[in-house]
This record gives structure tokens, C-alpha cells and sequence, in this order.
């Protein structure tokens, strides 16, 4: 381990803003809040960290962990105990002076706080609580906060924290017991998920309180989320999707968050990825999931023990679609609002926008391009006034074909009928 002394507020800023960068945060903040007038800033309920809003904005936080210091020695983790590299941490006035001043120059609109755990989970969560006190009550922040709760901390710090935060979050780190086992062997899914309950009980408790006191304190009033690694461990997309499945439903989380492998340790227990962070798989587990959260599909209809990992080359909602092709063409007349759902092209704005329009009259092709729907996948789907866009094959290999890029589809070809080999008379191209 390389010991820092004597180091600069800019220099502990270099080391704990680069060691935050696998916390994934991007976000809605989800709660609105506006300035009372003694205070600094407000929080609205748009997008934050990086990403784009649903009113097309894009917001930041400051990013930063409270310490890179770990008493865990996690496989995965580029701050486990046994790692030599350089450490420093925050003390909480630091993290509020950085906080309000970036505030001031308009470079935030938020802070996001994480952490390692710093001698026990304990201490390292009292540092946190003291950190959100003194810029909601000295520093008067009335800005978004975001902090990561440390499991196995006393129940009382993690309350204590909440009343002053807009979301918390504990992450579950791998979908399995069993791999968290594996390569975090000092955590268990037990003392993740005790402040996860926690805070779903307390939350709903506290907008009980809220119907009979208006002015009571709010309790994590953004709601609580967690973050799962991809492809550190062998679980399939189906198991990766009924997990998160089983916290929307028993947890009410707000959001679960999808972080590709990246290999930062040298482990025996660790994958080999010759082609890098698991990218794309990640990108279909965020698409499945919007699914789930927003167009009533369920886990075990998207993938199934027969069909366990997502096609790469299409995306799982087209993907279920041309496995379900007796339920198409899909007549945008007479289909009810979560039949409209299912279809590829068609998402929740303008399926709306299709149950409403249609009882003024007659709706055409060009119509439901100007409602948004995507015609290049949905003309495989649907009818209007019982007649196809332009004659179509119902047929699975046929949509796939031309839904696929050219380049996609050689990729395709290639993956799906042999294997490739040395002596192809041509070779992908590999980009940098």
C-alpha cells in the first residue's frame, strides 16, 4: 500500500473522483425539491451525472468516493486491501468544500458519495452521515445527494443518513450468493440486503407519516437503487434479469444498474476478456430491463431455460418478437394499449398517443411515423386498416435479415452457421 502524507485537497481529488468511476450513477434524481430561499440550490426531478434528461438536458454531480482505503479484499475491486495503490481520503469538510464550490461555479448540480470501507463499516458510515449533516445543516446544500449505504453499518446510521439524503443505494455486487462468495468472500448477500429492507420499510413508513404530518422530514424521498457486475461470474442474462425481477417486486427499487466487467486485478478466479468489458451484453440487460419496468414484460417471457442469453446482433424486444411471430401483424386499429407495447418500433409515448388518436379516426402509416413510432422495425408487425406498409414475408429469418445491418449480418452469418477461421477469404474488421 502507498501511504499519502501531507497530500493536497486536489490531489485527494485526483485519487477519489478516478476511484468512483466503476459507481455507476447515472440517473434520474427523481424528486423534486425546491429552494427555500435560506439555502443553496434546489433538486428537480431530472436526469443527473453525465446523462440526458427526459426534457433532453444533461446534468453532472461531483462523483468521488469519501476513501479509496478498504478493509475487503474483493477480486474484482481496483481498491481491494491487497492492491498497492496510492490512498487518501476526504475529511467530511473537505467533501463539503469541494461540493459548494464546484456548486458555485455551475460545473454540479449534485453530489454523489460512495465509499471503501474505511477500519469497519461503522466508522466509515458515520464519516458518511457526518459528511451529508454538515452540508445540509452549516453549508445549508439543498442540492441532490446521492449516497452509497455501507452494509453491515448499524441500523440507526443508516436512518440517520436517510433523512438527509435524496437516494441511497446498496449495491448487490453479483447476482448470486454463490459468486459473491466466490470473489468477495468478506461479504455476504445477508448484510447487503438487511439495509436494503431497511430502507424499503422506512421509506414506505415515512410516506405514511407524510399523509397525516406534511412537514415531516422525508425519508430517501428518490427512492433506493443498486448495482450488479457483469460478466465477472458465469450467470446467465436469465438469472442476471430474474434477480433484478425479484428486487423490483420485493425491494420497490427505483433502479437496478448494470456495470460490464472491467479487469482491473490479475486473479486465477478472475475471466479472461481478450475483447474487453462485456459492453453490448451489458447495453441488452439495460434494454431488457426498461422492458420490464415500463412494458409489462416479465423475465421468463424475454429469455428461458431452453434460451438462456440474449441475442447480441437484435434487441430482446424485436428478439421476442420474431420468437413470437403468431401474435403478428398486430391491426394499430383495434389492438389495446399493451398489445401496442410488444410491438418493435412502438414505445409508451406513442402507443398513447395511437389509443388516443385513433378514436378521432383513421390512422395511416405516415400518421404513426409522425406519433413516433419506428417504422423500420414496426412494418413488420403491424397492419393499418388490415394492409401491410409494403408486401412483407412473415417470417422470421426474412424480418431478422432486414432488421440487421449489412455489417451486422455478415457478423451474424459468421456466428450463427460456422465458425470463423484463419483462412476466410475475408476478416471482420477490427477497430482500435
Amino acid at each position: 500500500m502507498v501511504i499519502q502524507e501531507e497530500m493536497g485537497i486536489l490531489d485527494k481529488l485526483t485519487i477519489l473522483s478516478d476511484a468512483a468511476k466503476y459507481d455507476v450513477a447515472c440517473t434520474s434524481s427523481g424528486v423534486d425539491r425546491q429552494g427555500d430561499g435560506t439555502g443553496i440550490g434546489n433538486c428537480v426531478a431530472s436526469g443527473i451525472c453525465h446523462s440526458f434528461s427526459a426534457d433532453g438536458r444533461c446534468i453532472t454531480l461531483l462523483k468521488i468516493l469519501l476513501t479509496n482505503e478498504c478493509v475487503f479484499d474483493c477480486k474484482y475491486c481496483i481498491n481491494r486491501a491487497s492492491n498497492d495503490v496510492p490512498r487518501a481520503t476526504f475529511t467530511p469538510e473537505e467533501i463539503c468544500h469541494l461540493t459548494i464550490e464546484f456548486y458555485r461555479r455551475n460545473y454540479i448540480e449534485g453530489l454523489f458519495l460512495s465509499s471503501g470501507v474505511l477500519r469497519n463499516p461503522n466508522d466509515t458510515m458515520e464519516l458518511l452521515y457526518q459528511t451529508l449533516y454538515l452540508l445540509r445543516t452549516k453549508y445549508h446544500f439543498q442540492g441532490y445527494i446521492h449516497v452509497k449505504s455501507i452494509p453491515g453499518a448499524a441500523a440507526e446510521l443508516v436512518e440517520k443518513t436517510g433523512y438527509l439524503a435524496d437516494r441511497m443505494s446498496v449495491n448487490l455486487e453479483l447476482p448470486t450468493a454463490e459468486s459473491l462468495r466466490k470473489l468477495a468472500p468478506h461479504k455476504t448477500r445477508r448484510a447487503i440486503l438487511a439495509p436494503m429492507r431497511q430502507i424499503q420499510t422506512q421509506m414506505e413508513e415515512n410516506k405514511n407519516e407524510l399523509t397525516v404530518y406534511k412537514k415531516a422530514p422525508r425519508f430517501v424521498p428518490a427512492g433506493q437503487s443498486t448495482q450488479m457486475i457483469i460478466g465477472a461470474t458465469p450467470e446467465s442474462d436469465l438469472q442476471i434479469i430474474s434477480v433484478a425481477e425479484s428486487l423490483y417486486q420485493k425491494f420497490n427499487l427505483k433502479r437496478v444498474f448494470y456495470s460490464a466487467f472491467v479487469s482491473v486485478n490479475e486473479d486465477a478466479d478472475l475471466p479472461m476478456l481478450p475483447g474487453g468489458p462485456p459492453l453490448l451484453r451489458e447495453h441488452r440487460l439495460y434494454q431488457a430491463d426498461w422492458l420490464m419496468r415500463f412494458y409489462k414484460f416479465r423475465a421468463d417471457e424475454l429469455l428461458s431455460d431452453q434460451r438462456p442469453n440474449f441475442n447480441v446482433f437484435l434487441d430482446p424486444k424485436c428478439d421476442w418478437a420474431l420468437g413470437h411471430l403468431e401474435r403478428f401483424p398486430v391491426e394499430v386499429a383495434n389492438a389495446d394499449y399493451d398489445t401496442l407495447l410488444r410491438v418493435p418500433g412502438i414505445g409508451v409515448k406513442s402507443a398513447r398517443r395511437i389509443v388516443n388518436a385513433r378514436r378521432f379516426g383513421s390512422l395511416s402509416f405516415e400518421g404513426l411515423k409522425k406519433m413516433g413510432v419506428v417504422l423500420k422495425r414496426a412494418v413488420y408487425f403491424i397492419t393499418c386498416e388490415g394492409k401491410l406498409m409494403y408486401p412483407v414475408k412473415l417470417d422470421e429469418d426474412y424480418i431478422l435479415r432486414n432488421l440487421l445491418s449489412d455489417r451486422e449480418r455478415k457478423d451474424y452469418e459468421v456466428n450463427t452457421y460456422r465458425q470463423l477461421s484463419l483462412f476466410d477469404p475475408w476478416m471482420p474488421e477490427v477497430k482500435p
